[in-house]
């Protein structure tokens, strides 16, 4: 079945009720919907979205199955295969084998920790904010290790590589794509 926005925020709040994931998960489906439209998958944006919403289904509450037990909960749930797939990918060399094939399965891949590393970078700053960051103090920030050391810089590197993109690419893309998403999901987070 192909869920809409409505049906995927049901099942991701069935598991998810923590506001970081919730927050989290709302950041990587505008990103996943502005790389759709970025990269000449308009006509999927609605997919793509939905892919980066449901991406950590399973991660609150199953963090040592991450993206195997989310499978299972999808199946359960009646939801597509290829949304499943999209999904569970971006856990490939962590928790699955599933290695991103298609474009989306590795911009997920590749910007869902760097989500949260521009994220928390946006909270040290006086504006909260991800408007007024620039390239060069977000370069700084992945350079220290010790700053959002949660999000594995080798995992974002690894996510540049399959798309053929330098890091810098990478970086600036991502950037840009929380800077245009910044006040839609500043007011999906206000109506949680």
């Amino acid at each position: 079945m192909a869920l809409n926005r409505e049906q995927a925020w049901a099942l991701l709040t069935q598991y998810n009720k923590d506001q970081f994931h919730l927050r989290h998960g709302i950041t990587v489906e505008h990103v996943m919907g502005w790389f759709a439209q970025e990269l000449g998958y308009g006509d999927e944006k609605e997919f793509w979205s939905l892919v980066g919403l449901l991406h950590d289904l399973d991660f609150e509450m199953w963090p040592e199955e991450h993206c195997i037990k989310s499978q299972e909960l999808m199946r359960q749930a009646g939801v597509e295969e290829r949304l499943i797939r999209a999904t569970a990918c971006h856990a490939w060399g962590m928790h699955v084998d599933l290695k991103p094939e298609h474009e989306m399965e590795k911009v997920l891949f590749a910007t869902d920790e760097l989500t949260g590393l521009i994220g928390a970078a946006a909270l040290m700053r006086p504006s909260k904010s991800v408007s007024d960051m620039e390239l060069k103090s977000l370069k700084k920030k992945f350079k220290d290790k010790k700053f959002a050391a949660g999000c594995s810089r080798d995992v974002i590197a690894q996510g540049a590589e399959l798309l053929g993109w330098d890091l810098d690419k990478l970086l600036e893309q991502t950037l840009k794509a929380m800077q245009d998403e910044e006040a839609a999901i500043e007011a999906a987070v206000a109506a949680l």
